[in-house]
């Protein structure tokens, strides 16, 4: 290369540099899962941060997390406002359990109110980590690039054979309908097989979400509701 050129990339950082990064990643990591260990299974709701109180979205997304609730699952969301927070809401108006992976941002993202518990996260990658990880469904709703990212990034790892094949329901079929031609045109170039298209359901019915999330989440996977443990009068213990 001619001395003269432009040098755009100066090549890995020191080697301190990188063994700081990854300790901390890992710690991260760690603290991520100690916080979030006896959530039992969960369903994760992606959507946008901007649609508010009073939006059809916000609505039907509320309506259809109590819904998910009520089969006995944690409702998983990024923890933040909007979509978000209408999942988390909808959770504890049936009493559900509700949980969040708040992520930091330079204008910090706040949990919203309706979280049991949250954990904040610093990196993107260490977020959809744990958004999945503890999930066995996965629901899509409208949102921007991040719940285009997350829904790939669910989709990839189950076309993959990296989890297993839990259903993933994406909600709003007009609001998806450029998003279905784009995945039809990958059909017909042969980039994607015609079974890939058949690991989701688009649909804006509740109702065929429950049944699927029944078949190929509770049903799949011998999901059994949750012992209760009687407490003993005579170790003083409250119910």
């Amino acid at each position: 290369m001619n001395k003269s050129e432009i040098v755009f990339l100066d090549g890995p950082q020191s080697r301190w540099k990188e063994l700081l990064f990854t300790l901390k990643t890992m710690r991260e990591f760690i603290r991520g899962f100690r916080k979030l260990h006896f959530l039992g299974p969960c369903i994760t709701i992606f959507g946008s941060a901007r649609f508010t109180e009073g939006h059809q979205y916000y609505d039907l997304t509320r309506k259809a997390a109590a819904e998910f609730a009520k089969l006995g699952f944690t409702i998983m969301t990024g923890g933040g406002p909007g979509l978000m927070e209408a999942a988390n809401r909808g959770a504890k108006d049936v009493n559900g359990r509700s949980v969040g992976c708040n992520i930091q941002l330079p204008k910090e993202q706040k949990p919203n109110p309706y979280l049991d518990k949250w954990v904040y996260i610093h990196h993107f990658f260490i977020r959809k980590v744990l958004l999945v990880k503890y999930s066995f469904a996965f629901v899509v709703m409208p949102g921007g690039y991040g719940t285009l990212d997350e829904f790939f990034e669910a989709l990839t790892l189950i076309q993959t054979h990296k989890i297993n094949n839990f259903p993933i329901v994406i909600f709003g079929k007009a609001y998806h309908n450029e998003l279905m031609e784009h995945i039809s045109q990958m059909q017909n170039a042969a980039t994607i097989t015609p079974d890939d298209t058949q690991l989701f359901l688009v649909t804006d019915s509740i109702e065929e979400a429950v049944e699927l999330i029944k078949e190929k989440s509770i049903k799949q996977y011998g999901l059994l509701p949750e012992r209760k443990i009687k407490p003993f009068s005579w170790l003083f213990e409250n119910r």
